[in-house]
């Protein structure tokens, strides 16, 4: 296991190197000059000239890129080029919306898709099993933010149940927290839940199908002991990988959730820097989430021997 992890390490360690490697080119080579958007429409090419001087953009590409890598790896991820405030206190300030809004996410995900994945197994062509496979079509096909713009205009415009937009700290209170984190989250678990449900269920019926499920039930064992104690158990791993899919999956629908709703997160802050064209915010988010990506992976992988005692690596 210790010979896997160290493989695994040097391999995510590649990775990164090349991700890296295509985000600095990637943000390089976007339409637009930060330069020409910090000096403002009026400015002259010498002021223009001046600024990009200044921020070492007339450098090569490969000293502008071993520089940032140094700062990566020293643990400065840079100055914002608007605000001027460090890139890691920027990120530090939009965390709690972020880290809040996705752990909610996946643990609606799972719980559910997973209950309806168990319940669609068990009804097999039934009215159940019926109902999911119409709500994994609609979570499948309906993009997140059309699903958001419905759900604000039911529950906040036509009933006033719920905030429009906006985030409360958790320190502002529990509820006030929550109230504002419902309907976001309920707009982006609707394509995880539809996921984590269709494998759950086909992976319950490979196995309910299995001759061990037959004899326990010849032998007069409780559907609920059937379903939980011996299926589900053995479903474990297929379920994991989805769930370790729909974790890393969350990047792009936090992007665009926290823009329907008005979230001070890690995806305002993205999309505010991609439209100022603020490199170092830029870069320093997209190489955190590219690492997270790979850990998570990572933590999947592994805990597949917690589950079935057979995998050994």
């Amino acid at each position: 296991m210790m010979f896997y992890i160290i493989r695994r390490m040097i391999s995510a360690i590649a990775v990164m190197a090349m991700v890296g490697a295509f985000i600095f080119l990637l943000v390089r080579f976007a339409p637009g000059d930060p330069a020409a958007i910090i000096a403002g429409p009026t400015a002259t090419e010498a002021v223009v000239a001046g600024i990009r001087e200044k921020m070492g953009l007339n450098d090569p590409l490969a000293a502008q890129f071993v520089r940032w890598a140094r700062e990566i790896f020293s643990g400065n991820l840079g100055t914002s080029i608007f605000s001027g405030s460090p890139v890691s206190e920027l990120i530090s300030q939009r965390l709690q919306p972020t880290i809040s809004l996705s752990l909610l996410t996946v643990f609606l995900s799972v719980f559910v898709g997973t209950s309806f994945g168990v319940l669609a197994a068990w009804r097999a062509g039934g009215l159940a099993d019926r109902v999911l496979i119409g709500f994994s079509a609609i979570g499948f096909s309906v993009p997140v933010f059309v699903i958001g713009y419905f759900l604000v205009y039911f529950f906040s415009i036509q009933t006033r149940w719920l905030p429009v937009q906006g985030y409360k700290p958790i320190g502002e209170g529990v509820a006030a927290w929550l109230l504002h984190l419902i309907l976001p989250t309920l707009t982006l678990s609707l394509a995880y839940i539809a996921f984590i449900a269709r494998i759950t269920r086909s992976s319950m019926l490979e196995v309910l199908s299995e001759d061990y499920m037959r004899t326990a039930a010849a032998k007069g064992a409780s559907s609920y002991a059937m379903l939980f104690h011996h299926a589900l158990k053995n479903t474990g791993v297929p379920i994991l990988t989805a769930v370790g899919l729909s974790f890393a999956g969350l990047v792009g629908g936090v992007v665009l959730t926290e823009t329907v709703f008005n979230i001070p997160g890690i995806g305002r802050l993205v999309v505010d820097a991609i439209n100022g064209r603020d490199y170092p915010i830029i870069q320093s988010v997209l190489i955190i989430v590219s690492g997270l990506y790979v850990l998570i992976n990572l933590m999947v992988d592994l805990a597949y021997t917690l589950i079935d005692p057979r995998i050994r690596y």
